[in-house]
């Protein structure tokens, strides 16, 4: 047995992380060898893109579940490579708009093949073995959870526990 199997859930996240890296690494691996100067972390800015613009960046952070700063920063990035551009919007100056410009558009024709592909390889990769077929309903259930009830404070409450029964015990 490996490592991570070895200590279960108490690498839960740790596992999360490396499979969901090994899935970015893998999926810009194909965008290279393909000739597309994209980057997977920018997958949810091209996509929100691709259904509707122009976009805020408040509308774009609270779709993607992310900080103002967080979606800030990558439309900045993008931008510097000239994929969107933002401007003000007209009935409050305060909100940024979101568009692809032609050099956006372009690329986004391009990878849609890609994002293609990409699920049907995915969706093939999750039906191998019978426990991996509800993969994203299991991950949606957690996510339900926690949102119920915060990992944080289920830790707490588990150390509180265990803190009672040792001072029981000492007595």
């Amino acid at each position: 047995m490996g490592f991570y199997h070895s200590l279960g859930y108490l690498i839960f996240g740790s596992r999360l992380r490396r499979l969901s890296e090994y899935f970015l690494s893998e999926v810009n691996k194909v965008y290279e060898q393909e000739g597309l100067a994209f980057d997977a972390s920018w997958f949810p800015v091209f996509y929100i893109l691709s259904s509707k613009q122009p976009v805020t960046l408040m509308d774009m952070a609270t779709q993607l579940e992310v900080s103002h700063s967080a979606i800030s920063q990558l439309v900045t990035s993008l931008k510097q490579k000239g994929f969107v551009k933002t401007s003000r919007c007209k009935d409050d100056g305060r909100r940024q708009l979101v568009v692809l410009t032609k050099k956006g558009e372009a690329l986004l024709a391009a990878i849609q093949p890609v994002w293609s592909a990409i699920d049907i390889a995915m969706r093939q990769l999750a039906t191998e073995h019978e426990e991996s077929r509800r993969i994203l309903e299991s991950i949606s259930a957690i996510e339900q959870s926690v949102q119920g009830v915060p990992l944080s404070e289920r830790i707490r409450k588990e150390l509180d526990h265990s803190t009672n029964i040792i001072q029981q015990n000492n007595c």
